[in-house]
């Protein structure tokens, strides 16, 4: 083999190691491992998942282990799992954002992580709803779709991410899955007749 025709030989192969290199490392970060809803394989899922952004904020899209699952960040500022129950009537606080409604819970510190997913890879669990804003108490919280059948649940830590900039990302995504019912707040009580 000429000099040259060796020189240009090893300036490929040595452009192929780095290509392969550079795919492997930007490769690394692991899946994130999230349990799926018990109505994960229901295809009004498919439509809501094939419209989420790639971006929340700062935080980009990540691959995750289960059908009907997304996260954000790294570590996960954000989890979404669709297939989740509806929330039935509730007294748990409720906020509309550009036509998506949520039922909002904080979660409990203990048996919670700061990547929104539990230890094992479940989500964490809920106690009793707020009184403030997630940003007020840079929480873990649990936000989960109302009236939308299957719904969608959010595991979304406060303190890395603003909640109003998260559900105004996803609400053209969850909009995918029809309302067919809304949240009732005192004003919509006080309007109804008192003899019920």
């Amino acid at each position: 083999m000429s000099a040259p025709s060796h020189a240009r030989t090893a300036r490929y192969g040595a452009s192929a190691l780095l290509l392969v290199l550079g795919s492997a490392l930007a490769g690394c970060s692991a899946p994130v491992t999230v349990q799926p809803a018990p109505n994960a394989a229901n295809p009004a899922c498919a439509p809501l998942m094939l419209a989420l952004p790639d971006t929340l904020g700062n935080a980009q899209l990540r691959k995750t282990t289960s059908q009907a699952t997304a996260a954000w960040g790294d570590p996960s500022a954000v989890v979404l799992r669709c297939g989740v129950a509806s929330p039935g009537p509730t007294t748990d606080r409720c906020v509309s954002v550009n036509g998506v409604d949520w039922v909002i819970k904080e979660n409990s510190t203990e048996g919670g992580s700061a990547s929104g997913v539990a230890p094992g890879g479940g989500p964490a669990s809920p106690s009793p709803a707020p009184s403030v804003t997630p940003e007020e108490t840079g929480g873990t919280y649990t936000l989960t779709t109302f009236g939308r059948e299957p719904a969608a649940e959010l595991l979304l830590d406060a303190g890395r991410i603003s909640s109003a900039t998260v559900l105004a990302s996803l609400s053209p995504a969850v909009s995918k899955i029809p309302a067919t019912r809304h949240c009732v707040g005192q004003e919509d009580l006080a309007k109804l007749p008192a003899n019920g």
